[in-house]
């Protein structure tokens, strides 16, 4: 069903016209595509590629899995979950945005782990995939800037097999106020210069904080999860909240 023409919804703090969110997401994700791993290295110190790994150890993918990876972006999932799943299983990296989807396609290739690897341009409120396909679905850094998640919620719900598990890593909410602190004046005041000083786009990552901001909390995106048809949800909270795990089961 079509969005009204006046609803609204949030881009960073702003609040824009449901179908413009997409428009302006992309024209972020175009902005940082070829710097996108380079400054989640600096956001991160690095530690992004630990919340990764977590992701894919609490997946439970194994041999022979079909494995989709939503907002895929530069393939780091996609890349191990290959490596698991071997020549009798299949990973899709889906990605909204084309420029992060070719960087990912590029990067892949000259890793030589293409061959059990499919791209799919994917919006995840539409995903083009038959009921029932998927093993597991991930999605890490990415439904904070989905316009309507708990239509992309319901979506990865459909596409995945009875049994299958859903795991969504974001940023999230430190339970700690001293920590939520520090990371508000790191994020608002810091990442802005980082993004100007390595991606020469200080407003991309501006809006990067923001939206960091607007993403439910920890307890509210696991009632989304719920509410999306899933159960066993549960959330494991990682660097003392700033990023959360969650995860579910379709039924």
């Amino acid at each position: 069903m079509s969005e009204k023409p006046d609803k609204t919804t949030h881009f960073g703090y702003k609040t824009v016209n449901t179908e413009e969110k997409a428009e302006k997401v992309a024209e972020v994700f175009h902005s940082v595509a070829s710097s996108y791993d380079l400054m989640n290295d600096l956001m991160s110190a690095g530690i992004h590629r630990l919340w990764k790994r977590m992701t894919i150890q609490m997946s439970g993918v194994r041999r022979g899995h079909k494995v989709l990876d939503i907002a895929g972006g530069t393939g780091d999932l996609a890349a191990k979950f290959s490596r698991i799943v071997g020549s009798e299983g299949q990973v899709v990296l889906a990605d909204i945005n084309d420029s992060m989807l070719k960087v990912g396609r590029d990067r892949l290739m000259d890793r030589g782990v293409v061959n059990n690897i499919q791209f799919a341009q994917a919006n995840a409120q539409y995903l083009p995939f038959p009921d029932n396909t998927f093993d597991v679905i991930t999605i890490a850094f990415g439904l904070r800037n989905v316009t309507d998640k708990d239509m992309a919620l319901r979506s990865m719900n459909r596409v995945l097999k009875p049994g299958g598990k859903l795991l969504v890593l974001e940023f999230s909410k430190p339970p700690s106020t001293l920590l939520s602190k520090i990371y508000d004046s790191y994020s608002f005041s810091l990442l802005p210069k980082l993004g100007q000083l390595f991606a020469k786009d200080s407003d991309s990552y501006q809006y990067l904080a923001e939206s960091i901001r607007m993403h439910p909390d920890q307890e509210t995106l696991k009632s989304m999860v719920e509410n999306a048809g899933f159960s066993n949800c549960d959330y494991h909270n990682m660097t003392g909240g700033i990023v959360a795990l969650h995860r579910g089961v379709k039924p």
